[in-house]
C-alpha cells in the first residue's frame, strides 16, 4: 500500500499517512491535535534539570498512521498509529496509539422527594444495558456516556447524552465535573507538571481516550423513578439499543463492576464526599 509523507509545519517531524488520510483532514482531527500538543508539552518537560530524563531526553522523531475508521458520512472517526518517541542511545517508548478523542460519562442519581435531600439512603443510580461488541457483549452495564464532537462543551456534551440515553433534560448548571473538581484538591502533587486533561484515562497504555465524569444529582417523585426501570431508549439511527437499569446506589459499584468509568465514577463520588465537596 502506497504512502503520503509529509512534515509537521513548523518543524522537522516527518509524518507517514495512509493514502485514504489527507494531511490537512489528519492536522485537524482534534483528537490528533489534542494528543500531539499534550505530548510535546511533557516532552519539553525534559529540558528542566531536575527531570529524571533530562540527560538524554526523549524525542519524537516520526509518526505512522496505520489505519483509519470512519463514521456515517465520512466522518474521521478513529486513527491508529505508530509514534516513535526514543532517547540519543535508541531507547524506545512504546508508541502505539489508537487515537478516539474524548467522551463523558455521567453518574445520574436520582433520589425520590419523599425523603430527606440529605439522605444517603434510598438514592438510586442509573446504568445503560446495551450492546458492546468490542468486549463480545450484547448487555453491557455501564454509566451513560457517550463521544464528544468537535463543538460544544464537555457539560454540554454531558447532558445531551444524558437526554439521548435516558430521556431526562438536565441543564449543563445541574452538572458538576467530578474530574476537575478533584484535580483542583490534587493540582501540582500527582502529575509532575504535566498538562493532562482534568478527566480519566480507561485505557492510557494504548488510547489517547479521556473521560471526564459528571454529576448530577435529580430529586423526582418516586413513581417516576420506578418508570424509569426497564425503559428502551438510545438513537436507534445511530446503532443504539439501550435498556436503563435502575439500582441501589450502594450497589452501583457491584453493577457496574466490569465498566472502569463507572467505577471511577463511583470512587470519585465517595472520594469527593468525604472531602465535603459535593
Amino acid at each position: 500500500m502506497s504512502i503520503s509523507t509529509f512534515t509537521l509545519p513548523g518543524s522537522d517531524l516527518r509524518i507517514n499517512s495512509t493514502p485514504d488520510l489527507a494531511r490537512d483532514e489528519l492536522l485537524s482531527f482534534p483528537a490528533f491535535k489534542t494528543w500531539l500538543s499534550t505530548l510535546q508539552n511533557s516532552l519539553a518537560r525534559q529540558s528542566n534539570p531536575a527531570h529524571e530524563f533530562h540527560s538524554d531526553p526523549y524525542v519524537l522523531r516520526q509518526i505512522d498512521v496505520q489505519a483509519v475508521d470512519r463514521f456515517g458520512g465520512g466522518r474521521l472517526g478513529f486513527v491508529k498509529l505508530k509514534a516513535d518517541v526514543s532517547n540519543g542511545q535508541g531507547e524506545k517508548l512504546p508508541g502505539s496509539v489508537f487515537l478516539r478523542g474524548g467522551s463523558v460519562g455521567m453518574l445520574l442519581i436520582l433520589q425520590p422527594d419523599d425523603i430527606p435531600s440529605s439522605e444517603e439512603k434510598g438514592k438510586r443510580a442509573i446504568l445503560t444495558i446495551q450492546p458492546r461488541i468490542p468486549a463480545g457483549s450484547l448487555a453491557f452495564a455501564e454509566i451513560p456516556a457517550g463521544m464528544l464532537d468537535d463543538s460544544g462543551t464537555f457539560a454540554g456534551g454531558a447532558a445531551k447524552e444524558i437526554e439521548e440515553e435516558t430521556g431526562l433534560q438536565v441543564q449543563q448548571s445541574e452538572l458538576i465535573d467530578m474530574t476537575s473538581l478533584a484535580s483542583e484538591l490534587t493540582e501540582g502533587s500527582s502529575e509532575n507538571g504535566e498538562t493532562l486533561q482534568k478527566a480519566m484515562y480507561p485505557s492510557a497504555g494504548g488510547s489517547d481516550e479521556f473521560i471526564p465524569l459528571f454529576l448530577c444529582q435529580k430529586r423526582m417523585p418516586r413513581r417516576d423513578i420506578e418508570e424509569l426501570q426497564g425503559k428502551l431508549t438510545g438513537l436507534r439511527d445511530h446503532g443504539e439499543k439501550i435498556t436503563l437499569k435502575v439500582v441501589p446506589l450502594e450497589d452501583l459499584w457491584k453493577e457496574g463492576l466490569r465498566d472502569g468509568k463507572t467505577l471511577a465514577a463511583w470512587a470519585l463520588y465517595k472520594g469527593l464526599k468525604e472531602a465535603g465537596k459535593i
